[in-house]
């Protein structure tokens, strides 16, 4: 591991100038990433900004059912928070569909979001990596790209996003508060991420010193019907191959809203608006969803060995719209 100087200031403002003022500087918080990769020589910072001791660690829950989860609120506390298993049962399931229990404990909300993609290349040194070291190559697209990106991903880079989170989070139109060096602003999280296209070194829009100091997650009325569902290659501890995140309304028998975003198939969540624009004024039927699901994914680019993500993740969208409306299938 390469040596590092150490800082842990005493509020956000300390923190964002740590991290302006340091080119190459990484924010820590619970490490469950951050750490691993700066072990396997992925991440090399000159300065490690400690921001676990900032607080930012709190879950208020306003008069119209949304939610402000401080960015150190850890992932367990989340998913057992009464008004998040009540009001959005899909971010709860999603984060209790992510690493172990022991991790969980340990990572938190915004670092969740920031975790940085389980492509092999871009984990091992020896190979090239556009996103690691630009202009290398990648050879994920001739090699070993079954879990990779089918949507979004560019001749540069096919990595996907691997949160849970995340996903939920972008069919719940959530933002993130960031503090930087021109202040506060918020982010939604379409904005906070960016898709590679020919340079996937720049996964967010963040600057140098911004910090998220929050995730706002938006009154939902249909929240209570919603749900996340994983693929895996196991039954734990593993990431997706495909997932959804769903909440719908459906009323006098015709679906009036609907929220579907796609895990494991993109550099970042993917928030399926084509399905959801096809879906609004339809009776909820398995067909409708398949027809929709089949329209988002008209615009994939997969490869050989990822193809098999098209109908696995209709497959998936069609199974949890037709639990939660109970659509014969």
């Amino acid at each position: 591991m390469k040596p590092f100087r150490y800082a842990r200031p005493g509020g956000v403002a300390e923190a964002v100038r740590s991290g302006a003022e340091q080119p190459g500087s990484r924010f820590l918080a619970g490490g469950t990433n951050l750490v691993d990769l700066m072990k396997l020589g992925v991440e090399r910072p000159d300065l490690v900004v400690d921001v676990g001791g900032l607080g930012l660690d709190e879950i208020v829950v306003d008069s119209g059912g949304g939610l402000r989860i401080g960015a150190n609120v850890r992932n367990s506390d989340l998913a057992v928070h009464p008004a998040v298993r009540r009001e959005l049962p899909m971010l709860s399931q999603a984060l209790l569909s992510g690493a172990s229990g022991q991790l969980r404990n340990q990572a938190t909300a915004a670092g969740n979001l920031l975790q940085r993609t389980r492509c092999v290349y871009f984990q091992d040194v020896s190979k090239p990596c556009n996103k690691r070291e630009p202009g290398s190559g990648c050879p994920a697209r001739q090699g070993d790209h079954r879990n990779l990106a089918v949507l979004g991903g560019s001749a540069a880079c096919i990595a996907t996003h691997p949160s849970d989170f995340a996903v939920a989070l972008a069919a719940a139109d959530a933002e993130v508060a960031v503090t930087g060096p021109a202040g506060e602003r918020t982010l939604r999280l379409d904005e906070l991420y960016l898709l590679p296209g020919e340079h996937p070194e720049r996964e967010t829009s963040l600057a140098p010193g911004d910090l998220i100091t929050a995730i706002v997650v938006p009154p939902l009325p249909f929240g209570t019907t919603s749900a996340y569902r994983k693929v895996r290659d196991r039954a734990s501890y593993a990431f997706a191959v495909a997932s959804v995140a769903a909440a719908i309304d459906v009323t006098d028998g015709v679906v009036r809203d609907v929220r579907i975003a796609l895990g494991a198939v993109a550099p970042k969540p993917w928030r399926a608006h084509r399905a959801e624009d096809a879906l609004r004024g339809l009776e909820p039927t398995a067909s409708a969803f398949r027809a929709a699901v089949e329209a988002e994914l008209s615009v994939a680019e997969p490869l050989p060995d990822n193809a098999f993500k098209l109908p696995l993740t209709a497959n998936v969208v069609v199974s949890v719209l037709s639990d939660l409306t109970g659509a014969s299938r």
